[in-house]
């Protein structure tokens, strides 16, 4: 069958619009219909050759949800005309990590990380060129295959473009703050970039019972939103030294956690700085291949100070999901205010752009 999809070609050049063969899903495997796709930041890294996780030409896109329209032999946990999210991570169930309760780290996802299969090869083609799915996924594809490990069944009364979004940004800053850093009830959390996931990790602080959180970014609008999504304060970094306000803030102790959502050294540095005598500084946003960080050493045994990573949001992933849902449907989480922007597939450059230029927490392809 055919389907429309947007192809990178070239790192640093805009999707392409093109029309692909998607070929007919095999054992363990699901065709999806998406219906929705939001654009990440992670997108963007592969788009401009900052992480090259995925092969190229590729279809990205590794945030969505849609519909199943046919499955293959073996498939047991979805059938045709289910409502399924979309995970980046296939976890196996088996490996060292996700016996140890790490599936967010499962070895199977190598095997899918580059565009392929998990027999290596794929489902994607142009003419006689084959066309990888970015992460396993590829969801800018109106149309595609994907392993039943890749979805999640979902009840048919959430929205496609909320299914998409917790499919990956609400899980990632979330389960960061829940999962990873723990943080206490009555804790300071400051949170370095209010972008959608720095908005997901406020959501988490709060979910935590954290009563001061701390909003730093340079953009006033991400700021003004990060407030809508119960900042306690807002600290515009272009105008103000972080350090200090926080500082002030905290009574001169600093923050009990801290959590880098950018993706960048200066910002990790920055967030390594806020923390208190032992405090936890969480890496979230994920940077270059080649960024490095220097840090006073000592200081780490010396105050204690710890710096975790987080992926993922560091969980049981669909266990984390299906209770994100759950929240959602309850009123504790706030996402349709995460959308601020719906585009259609032809549109998906001009939704970069925006992302580029912080106009969006979250922008989301609706595919009609």
């Amino acid at each position: 069958m055919k389907t429309k999809a947007a192809v990178l070609y070239e790192y640093g050049k805009p999707l392409v619009i093109d029309e692909l063969e998607v070929a007919s899903p095999k054992e363990k495997e699901v065709l999806i219909r998406n219906r929705a796709a939001g654009l990440c930041h992670t997108d963007l890294s592969v788009m401009n050759g900052a992480a090259r996780i995925s092969q190229i030409p590729c279809v990205p896109g590794h945030e969505g949800a849609g519909v199943i329209q046919e499955v293959g032999p073996g498939v047991t946990r979805v059938k045709p005309g289910d409502h399924v999210l979309l995970m980046w991570v296939p976890a196996c169930g088996d490996c060292y990590y996700c016996l140890r309760g790490q599936p967010y780290l499962c070895a199977e996802k190598d095997k899918t990380r580059g565009g392929a299969m998990m027999d290596g090869t794929y489902r994607l083609r142009k003419g006689s060129q084959n066309i990888p799915s970015m992460m396993g996924v590829g969801c800018f594809s109106e149309y595609n295959v994907v392993t039943e490990r890749n979805v999640l069944a979902i009840d048919r009364s959430i929205p496609f473009d909320i299914a998409a979004v917790v499919g990956c940004g609400v899980i990632t800053g979330v389960g960061a703050v829940i999962n990873k850093a723990k943080v206490r009830p009555g804790s300071s959390v400051a949170v370095v970039g209010a972008g959608g996931v720095g908005l997901n990790v406020i959501q988490g602080a709060i979910l935590a019972n954290a009563t001061k959180i701390l909003a730093i970014d340079i953009l006033d609008n991400k700021l003004d939103l990060a407030k809508r999504f119960g900042a306690t304060h807002v600290i515009n970094a272009s105008r103000e030294d972080p350090l200090k306000k926080v500082m002030e803030i905290t009574g001169g102790i600093g923050a009990d956690y801290a959590f880098e959502v950018v993706g960048s050294a200066a910002t990790t540095l920055t967030a390594y700085k806020l923390i208190r005598r032992g405090g936890s500084v969480v890496i979230v946003g994920i940077p270059g291949l080649d960024a490095t960080l220097t840090l006073p050493l000592a200081e780490i045994p010396v105050m204690e100070k710890s710096i975790l990573g987080s992926l993922y949001g560091s969980g049981d992933i669909r266990v984390e999901l299906i209770t994100l849902l759950e929240l959602y449907k309850a009123g504790r989480i706030h996402l349709e205010e995460l959308i601020t922007k719906r585009y259609r597939l032809e549109e998906i450059n001009a939704g970069f752009k925006d992302l580029e230029a912080g106009k969006n927490a979250r922008g989301v392809i609706v595919y009609f």
